[in-house]
C-alpha cells in the first residue's frame, strides 16, 4: 500500500464526496494522479459510500468520486489535503 493510499484511508476530506452521510468504503478506494510535482499532487478519487440499514447491516453502496489536492513534505509524505 502506498503512502498516498494510507493517507486517503484515514483522511476526512473524502467524506465531502459522500452524498447521503454514509461512510467511505476503504476497500473500494481507487485514485489516479492527475497533476504531480515535488510539493503537491492532484488526484481523482473513486470509492463506494456505504449506507447502513436501521438494523445495523450493510445497506446500499453508492459510487462516489471527486478530486483531492495533496500537499507533500520534502520526503514526499502527505501533510495536508483539500477536496476540490
Amino acid at each position: 500500500m502506498s503512502s498516498i493510499e494510507k493517507y486517503l484511508r484515514n483522511c476526512r476530506e473524502l467524506t465531502r464526496f459522500c452524498r447521503r452521510n454514509g461512510w467511505v468504503d476503504n476497500t473500494s478506494l481507487r485514485f489516479t494522479i492527475i497533476v504531480e510535482s515535488s510539493e503537491e499532487l492532484v488526484i481523482d478519487v473513486e470509492f463506494d459510500e456505504l449506507l447502513l440499514e436501521s438494523s445495523g447491516c450493510e445497506g446500499e453502496r453508492i459510487p462516489c468520486s471527486g478530486q483531492v489536492h495533496l500537499f507533500l513534505d520534502r520526503l514526499g509524505r502527505v501533510v495536508r489535503a483539500e477536496a476540490l
